[in-house]
């Protein structure tokens, strides 16, 4: 029987740990509660009516549909026996593995106030990503109806919690969305007055990048309209608006449309594994592992991604995109090497470099020693998204979309829609 190797998760780890087990003389299966691969670093574009759902995901079937060796299941992981190898999934029915790799990734995490999580907008899924753009479309609807003139400042407030990539893009894209999608469409408001704040605790825009560029990012996103608001620690988020503490003291916003990209925690199945299989977790939840992506003590059992934690020089490798390919690719060769009767040194993550764009034609790019900004940058940070999107048709789509976004100012897909309903 061939060694079957089970993957929990089609995101980046899970789908680059099942396309490096291409051809090999095993058993894959990829498990995922979604039939799509989510290319997660554009939900922003999402969110913001640039680009639609499916022009950043891919059908995991399609995706896989030349691997003869793998196969994908419509699932999700509900528990693990890791001494009969077992995982089990919906319904109660189980599957069987000899070696597991567990990439479920990360869900918003608002650092113990989930009480503020029905007014502030996360952004890890595309029903969070359509939320987000229901909420934004709808406040420039609500402040074009609304006879007060504080009512319509609330509605035309828009306050984006956590400074890093994330929140800067989004930020820089509301503030285009005011200044040059939405000129001219309505007659009570002028969306262009909209107040943009940016907040984080940290004293700079994107705190993990050189501080320079951090600069460069922050004077763009002012020349957008956009206001970073630095150095306060949000206290309470309500229907109303945001608190804020500084070393001034309190202050409040009035504000109808507060955007959370402040924070991540490890999915549940964190919690499963310790209590199965004795990982040990991090206060955010995330899975402690050995230098090889092992749980201790459980060497068949890898873990990756967002869901991993792991230390380099000193350091905890950041959760993005490429630590989680690499690692993929890495726990693929770890198995392959095992069954040969080899050995593999320890997961090195090779740092080709951060980037965060802000706004039309202009980004900023850490690459090595390397540092780049604006047009220049722009230009590398969208070859780069295009090349690690999947599959040659969504390149295409994303491509035109941004083509013509960038010579109209148009973002063709700012549709309101209802409420998500979450399964």
């Amino acid at each position: 029987m061939p060694h079957r190797v089970v993957v929990i998760g089609g995101g980046f780890g899970g789908l680059y740990a099942a396309r490096a087990l291409r051809g090999a003389p095993l058993d894959v299966t990829l498990i995922d509660r979604r039939n799509f691969h989510l290319f997660q670093p554009l939900l922003y574009q999402v969110a913001t009516g640039a680009l639609s759902p499916g022009d950043i995901a891919a059908p995991l079937r399609w995706v896989l549909r030349r691997q003869k060796n793998t196969r994908v299941l419509l699932d999700e992981m509900t528990g693990l026996d890791p001494d009969a190898r077992l995982v089990q999934l919906t319904g109660g029915s189980k599957i069987a593995y000899d070696s597991l790799i567990v990439a479920t990734g990360a869900v918003p995490s608002y650092y113990g106030h989930d009480e503020w999580r029905p007014y502030a907008a996360g952004i890890k899924s595309v029903e969070d990503a359509l939320e987000m753009r229901r909420r934004i479309f709808l406040a420039f609807e609500a402040a074009e109806r609304e006879p007060s003139e504080a009512a319509r400042r609330a509605w035309l407030t828009f306050v984006v919690v956590g400074a890093g990539p994330t929140g800067v893009e989004l930020a820089g894209s509301l503030a285009e969305i005011a200044r040059d999608t939405l000129r001219g469409d309505f007659r009570a408001i002028r969306p262009e007055e909209s107040r943009i704040l940016l907040m984080d605790q940290s004293p700079r825009v994107l705190p993990s990048y050189p501080e320079k560029l951090s600069e460069r990012a922050e004077r763009a996103l002012r020349r957008l309209g956009a206001r970073p608001v630095l150095g306060v620690r949000v206290v309470n988020i309500d229907a109303e608006g945001v608190t804020v503490r500084s070393s001034r003291g309190e202050d409040r916003i009035s504000a109808r449309t507060v955007l959370w990209a402040a924070g991540v925690k490890a999915s549940p199945v964190s919690r499963t594994l310790a209590e199965t299989a004795g990982a040990r977790l991090r206060p955010d939840g995330c899975v402690i592992v050995e230098r090889d992506l092992t749980v201790g003590g459980r060497p068949e059992i890898f873990v990756i991604g967002d869901l991993a934690y792991l230390e380099q020089d000193g350091t905890p490798l950041p959760g993005v995109c490429p630590v989680a390919m690499q690692q993929g690719g890495y726990a693929a060769k770890v198995i392959q090497a095992r069954l040969a009767g080899a050995l593999v040194g320890p997961f090195r993550y090779h740092n080709k470099g951060n980037m965060a764009t802000i706004g039309r034609a202009s980004a900023v790019c850490e690459l090595g020693r390397v540092r780049l900004h604006g047009f220049v940058a722009w230009v590398f940070w969208l070859f780069l998204h295009l090349m690690y999107l999947v599959g040659f048709q969504n390149r295409v789509l994303v491509l035109m979309q941004w083509g013509f976004q960038y010579f109209t100012f148009n973002r063709g897909a700012r549709l309101i829609t209802e409420r998500s309903r979450r399964e």
